[in-house]
């Protein structure tokens, strides 16, 4: 029976790439979007294409309700989910002092309380069937602390403290939780209008001597998923081409 990926934010860009690297490989995927539904069913149509089968749920993944409905379509629809992929994030600007609290619990609910929502969800099911794949995604920015990003900061460090406990806690029941954190990426943190005036700094300063691509980070994730991978648990793992090297 194939195993099934729940992965939000997958109507584009890194989650898009994932979705289809995970087909490729014979996983149901679970498409969810919170807006852009074409593009969803679009992503559907290339998965279906490859082999596999495909739901897609649009869900607001910063709704409480959204994302326990999302959560239990995926399980209804499936069976189960086998490979948890909290992907989709905001990043928007805000001062410390002026931003308003709404602001900030916003961000909170999106960037970290839909991945742990999902978790709570998903690892019952996972436990029980003695196998589970959770990734959670942070960012260089959100690693060292930026300008204007507090709470997005914040979000992420409390993603990356939930990784570390759940790989504790589960990792026992055949379930390996880790987080990735990529670089600067080609249709996702490097768009054209972000890139202005920056791309000779960003090539400059990236010993690859390129920017990544959401297949980069898709990559990663088909090493998590896989029997090779199953002794990496409770990990920041960076994908930047060397911008930030790490012991």
């Amino acid at each position: 029976m194939a195993r099934t990926a729940l992965i939000t934010g997958s109507g584009q860009n890194i989650g898009r790439a994932i979705a289809l690297h995970l087909a490729a490989k014979g996983l149901n995927i679970v498409v969810n979007g919170s807006s852009n539904k074409a593009a969803c069913e679009a992503v559907a149509a290339e998965v279906r294409k490859a082999g596999a089968a495909a739901l897609v749920v649009m869900a607001d993944i910063g709704d409480r309700e959204a994302v326990q409905s999302l959560a239990q379509r995926a399980i209804d629809h499936f069976g189960g989910v086998d490979v948890l992929v909290n992907n989709a994030a905001i990043r928007p600007d805000g001062d410390f002092l002026s931003m308003p609290e709404s602001e900030w619990e916003r961000v909170m609910n999106v960037n970290f309380y839909s991945a742990f929502r999902l978790c709570r969800a998903c690892i019952p099911g996972m436990v029980e069937r003695g196998y589970g794949r959770i990734i959670n995604f942070t960012g260089m920015n959100a690693q060292q602390g930026y300008v204007g990003k507090a709470h997005v900061t914040v979000s992420k460090h409390a993603a990356w403290g939930m990784t570390k406990s759940l790989a504790k806690e589960f990792g026992r029941s055949g379930i390996t939780t880790n987080i990735i954190s990529p670089g600067t990426i080609v249709g996702e943190s490097a768009d054209a209008h972000s890139m202005h005036g920056r791309l000779e700094d960003l090539l400059a300063n990236n010993p690859a001597g390129r920017l990544g691509t959401p297949d980069d980070i898709a990559a990663m994730v088909d090493l998590l998923i896989s029997e090779e991978g199953h002794f990496i648990n409770g990990q920041m793992l960076q994908v930047n081409g060397g911008v930030i090297t790490q012991v």
